[in-house]
């Protein structure tokens, strides 16, 4: 068990312009300070090892992806992830989003006694364009901030509660 309490972790793609969104965010979320028990990573495409971290006996995770949910490019999501599992995924070593990892999880935690998240967000936002190259779009490149804020609003809010719910 890793002793950390929140996963914050940046997925994405840099190489495909708006994918990169995740590693952005994450980015800049390293600039403010975090409560103790919070740990901010880069998992860019690493899927597979994502999956095996959130094994590693956190409260929450909040992952941070390019989101295509059919809303105007830049629009930030704040999405509730069902921990449980999906069907399973297609392994494809440049390309687990968060529904592929989660959906990797039961069959992980079987094998390896781990424990998934009580608790998995995915902060999203609507890309404009997946396509190859590098940097992203101009909306979102400008929803960054935002997802930065809501990324510390969710683990203000988790870790006040484990402050809650943590016996003296």
């Amino acid at each position: 068990m890793s002793g950390n309490k929140v996963l914050v972790a940046g997925v994405g793609n840099i190489f495909l312009g708006d994918d990169g969104f995740g590693v952005e965010t994450v980015r800049r979320i390293r600039a403010h300070p975090l409560p103790d028990g919070v740990e901010i990573v880069d998992v860019g495409v690493r899927g597979v090892d994502l999956a095996y971290r959130l094994l590693d006996g956190y409260r929450t995770a909040v992952l941070v992806d390019a989101t295509c949910r059919g809303g105007v490019p830049g629009t930030v999501y704040l999405i509730e992830a069902a921990a449980e599992p999906l069907e399973a995924p297609v392994l494809d070593g440049h390309r687990m989003g968060p529904d592929a990892v989660l959906g990797l999880l039961a069959t992980l935690a079987a094998g390896t006694g781990g424990e998934p998240p009580g608790r998995v967000l995915v902060v999203g936002c609507e890309p404009a364009s997946l396509e190859e190259g590098i940097g992203l779009s101009e909306p979102v490149a400008a929803a960054v901030e935002e997802a930065v804020h809501v990324v510390l609003r969710v683990v203000d809010e988790a870790t006040q509660l484990e402050r809650e719910t943590t016996p003296w």
